[in-house]
């Protein structure tokens, strides 16, 4: 059965994002003439069973009441919180109102009545979504996943999009910077868009990487992004500085070693390796296609995604990092990391000690090419 044109769902865990296109989709389906008689609003938001029960009532009666002067009606449903699998989702008393919508829009709406929700869950077990997916023009908003590889590509999508509309351009480490600060949620990333165009004002539109690390706060995915990045820039004492804060704030030194510093020599290694190889450096679709037509025998051993292919970006983010190493040097301060690994897990020795020491010889070995 093809989706109702009167019926409409937007759903998913990307909070910002689901207000932001169901806002645009009610302002598309009103034509943006909102007077407060033609059409109505309803905040989904319920504190308890019975507040879920009645807005689920109070929608039924919009949808059933004929628009005021005879035109089309637009009843929208908006933040619903009462549809996902928890106490209130559960209840005999919310399931009971949420049948009885699903039942009205079932039976069919008013010429002209067009009912819109949206959610930032849904419990798609239930009846009333499998109702939506077959009847409704659905849209599923969710939050980038960053445990899966390769979701930096797809943020970056995103910034870049939302520059664009603010007239913004990225200098390139600018960008990467900015991806691994802000993280995936967009409501974060629009956020920090707009302080960074307020920031720089009408006559400067080019981000620079001082630029972000002034605006942009420091998440610890984002301190582990710039643990890395100062080391294979040479940056000591920035890398030492965000290792002294972690460790102060109780962060653990082999959690560090091996989130931020071991990856990072790691993927400068490939990464010198590809570039011996003279992939092009500096476009990154020109390297992640060049990357894909390499023989599979010397693809096999880079990072891989979860869902097959080589894990392209943190390899491309490394290259302009891996010129400023020779071969023999990063061969020696992969054997000094795997030494300092060795030192924290079996030596009473002070880790802080031990991170300092390391970053000194990592970043010798950038002055030493």
């Amino acid at each position: 059965m093809a989706a109702k044109p009167n019926i409409y769902a937007i759903v998913g865990s990307d909070d910002g994002r689901v207000k932001e296109e169901a806002l645009r989709l009610h302002r598309e389906l009103t034509g943006g003439n909102d007077d407060g008689f033609t059409h109505e609003m309803i905040d989904g938001t319920a504190d308890n069973v019975e507040s879920a029960f009645q807005i689920c009532r109070a929608v039924v009666e919009a949808l059933l009441t004929m628009p005021f002067f005879g035109d089309g009606k637009v009843v929208w449903l908006r933040n619903a919180n009462f549809l996902i699998d928890d106490v209130t989702g559960r209840s005999e008393r919310t399931l009971s109102g949420v049948e009885s919508l699903k039942d009205c829009l079932e039976a069919g709406l008013g010429k002209g009545v067009v009912f819109l929700l949206s959610a930032s869950g849904i419990d798609k077990r239930r009846a009333f979504w499998k109702f939506l997916e077959k009847n409704a023009t659905v849209r599923v908003l969710d939050k980038i996943d960053t445990s899966r590889e390769g979701w930096q590509e797809a943020v970056g999508e995103i910034v870049a999009g939302r520059a664009r509309d603010l007239g913004l351009r990225f200098e390139p480490e600018a960008l990467e910077l900015f991806i691994m600060l802000a993280g995936e949620a967009t409501r974060q990333i629009g956020n920090e868009l707009e302080k960074i165009d307020l920031y720089l004002g009408p006559d400067r539109r080019l981000v620079t990487p001082d630029d972000v690390r002034k605006m942009v706060p420091l998440s610890r995915a984002g301190i582990v992004f710039e643990i890395g990045n100062a080391l294979q820039n040479g940056r000591a004492g920035r890398a030492l500085e965000l290792i002294d804060q972690q460790l102060e704030s109780g962060e653990n030194a082999i959690g560090l070693m091996r989130a931020s510093i071991i990856p990072t020599l790691r993927n400068l290694f490939m990464a010198k390796v590809l570039s011996e190889k003279k992939l092009p450096a500096r476009d990154y679709k020109g390297f992640a296609a060049a990357l894909d037509r390499l023989p599979e025998i010397e693809r096999m051993w880079l990072p891989q995604k979860k869902a097959g292919g080589v894990n392209v970006y943190p390899l491309f983010l490394c290259l302009r990092g891996a010129e400023k190493f020779t071969m023999e040097g990063l061969r020696g301060v992969m054997e000094s990391a795997l030494k300092a690994d060795r030192s924290l897990v079996s030596t009473g020795l002070d880790h802080r000690l031990v991170l300092h020491r390391l970053v000194a010889e990592l970043t010798a070995a950038v002055r030493k090419k």
